[in-house]
């Protein structure tokens, strides 16, 4: 089962790159710490954020509404990643849960805007798949019925960058301005129960994915 979800994966990528993107999540459960040090921790997060940025390692990053938020890395290699996150004196602090997932843009380059720099907010959807035994039979037409939706909201000129995931972990969808929920919704794919979703709102620099 694994082996053929893995080639419906690779029918549906491109041959662009692929990136890493990092989810930060926020803790609910994180110990309370002094407020002086928890802002030494920020401004070394900050800091490290600005190095992996000048030295080409760190396409994007952004923040969501409530903490936590996103990173893109200029890497084809997750356990790469990795390392390069335990410079960051927050993230070894265990501040966030995280998510390392290989990236496969299809619309939106990840990319590194150049300054100054304007920060721009937009509502991003991160897909999960749910794969069982009353929808695995359906998985090749749902997914195609899901890739076409996403086409038809392309074209309404309101998405700003789309990918997947490898594998069964799904994907994203960035878009701007509002985002009714019913508009997920009504995707074939999580009307189905294929794909599950959540909407955050992200905030981060415009540019970031070749927009204007």
């Amino acid at each position: 089962m694994r082996f053929f979800i893995w080639i419906l994966f690779l029918t549906r990528t491109l041959s662009a790159q692929p990136v890493v993107m990092v989810f930060l999540y926020a803790r609910g459960n994180t110990p309370e710490m002094p407020k002086e040090q928890l802002n030494q921790l920020m401004k070394g997060h900050r800091a490290n954020i600005q190095k992996l940025t000048n030295e080409g390692r760190l396409l994007v990053n952004g923040s969501f509404d409530g903490g936590g938020g996103i990173l893109i890395f200029n890497s084809n290699s997750a356990a790469e990643v990795d390392k390069w996150l335990k410079t960051d004196p927050a993230i070894r602090s265990n501040q966030w849960r995280i998510e390392i997932l290989p990236y496969q843009y299809r619309y939106g380059k990840p990319q590194a805007p150049p300054p100054p720099y304007e920060v721009v907010s937009y509502q991003l959807v991160r897909f999960t798949s749910y794969i069982a035994k009353f929808n695995v039979n359906d998985l090749p037409q749902l997914m195609q019925q899901h890739d076409e939706y996403l086409s038809l909201l392309k074209k309404s000129g309101n998405v700003v960058a789309e990918g997947i995931f490898n594998d069964t972990d799904g994907g994203v969808l960035i878009m701007k301005g509002d985002l009714d929920q019913a508009v997920i919704e009504s995707d074939p794919a999580v009307r189905a129960g294929l794909l599950e979703f959540e909407i955050k709102k992200w905030s981060t620099a415009q540019g970031a994915f070749g927009e204007k």
